[in-house]
């Protein structure tokens, strides 16, 4: 395949070359809306992606990584940047951390401002919205690997997840252990598909089955996480409720453990709780929460070790594989 250059993008555009630099390097103020428009469309039909890598060969004076989570906020999230942090470290890599609040535009942003800064590779914890950006950069061989979400369900990068069916399915079998027949399920928005948060779902409804026990629709929340709370009311007030939740990431199992407070509930007299990710405090809460902990500094330290191999030069249709890790029970007291 011809690489498409500057001159290309140029002359689709009907503008000069240093016009089109310009635009690139993001000095257009007085530069026409039409202009700008048409050279646009010429990258975006082109597929052309400025070679800030060639250029970094020839500047850079350290080796850098980029690490685009989608959320900050999970506590998995902070647990797998210190990994990498680590790993890099130890391979005389610095490291930067951007937070794209699972906004497609904003991590969009981040990835070209992390390859104008001429980093060697970027670890995404991917968006749904910037597919044709993942392709372009895919073309160009820049090294990227993904962590904890997919794409469009297939693997197009080197992607390091945890086995989310696996562990809905050891939540189900430890309540089940425990005498319980009747479980919801809270989770944060499926609306954006997020990987995790749709296989666990899955694997709760598939681990659910396989005991006989049916789970109505209303028992599975999985909303954002302010309308958590006013959910679980309606749930709770109805003359059928659940004995038990299992919560699918950190930031439901919070809004859960809220709405037992406001009910003034105890775990697990009133109602017994699981969730997926460990954090210190769970440890020490009035009622030490059982959890299914994922291995996040095995999944950091992996990815970090996919990345250097493509950095290294390795071809990324080689190595687009998908690396799922068990989860770990950690028996406590809430069930």
């Amino acid at each position: 395949m011809k690489k498409v250059t500057m001159a290309d993008v140029a002359e689709r555009a009907g503008v000069s070359k240093s016009t089109v630099s310009q635009f690139i390097n993001n000095r257009y103020e007085y530069m026409a809306e039409s202009t700008k428009l048409r050279i646009e469309d010429a990258i975006r039909e082109l597929g052309y992606i400025p070679n800030y890598v060639a250029k970094s060969l020839k500047q850079k004076s350290m080796s850098t990584v980029g690490v685009i989570v989608a959320n900050i906020l999970h506590a998995f999230s902070t647990e797998i940047i210190r990994s990498i942090e680590d790993e890099c470290e130890r391979n005389g890599f610095h490291l930067f951390v951007c937070n794209a609040d699972d906004q497609p535009e904003k991590e969009r942003s981040y990835i070209d401002m992390l390859i104008a800064k001429q980093v060697d590779g970027l670890i995404i914890f991917p968006t749904n919205g910037n597919e044709d950006y993942y392709e372009r950069l895919k073309l160009a061989n820049f090294p990227i690997v993904f962590m904890d979400r997919k794409i469009d369900h297939h693997t197009l990068y080197p992607t390091i997840l945890l086995d989310n069916e696996a562990a809905a399915r050891m939540a189900v079998e430890q309540l089940v252990r425990c005498g319980h027949r009747k479980v919801g399920m809270v989770s944060t928005s499926i609306e954006k598909k997020v990987t995790p948060r749709m296989e666990r779902i899955s694997g709760f409804r598939k681990a659910m089955s396989a005991h006989g026990f049916d789970v109505p629709d209303e028992w599975i929340i999985a909303v954002r996480a302010p309308d958590i709370i006013g959910r679980l009311k309606q749930v709770w007030s109805s003359g059928d409720r659940p004995a038990a939740f299992f919560a699918a990431n950190d930031l439901s199992l919070i809004e859960l453990l809220k709405f037992v407070k406001q009910e003034g509930l105890h775990i697990p007299e009133d109602v017994g709780v699981i969730a997926i990710d460990d954090s210190p405090f769970h440890e020490v809460a009035a009622t030490p929460l059982t959890v299914i902990r994922q291995p996040t500094f095995e999944m950091g330290k992996a990815a970090v070790e996919k990345l250097f191999s493509l950095i290294g030069g390795a071809p990324l249709d080689q190595v687009c594989e998908e690396q799922r890790f068990a989860p770990e029970l950690v028996e406590r007291d809430s069930i």
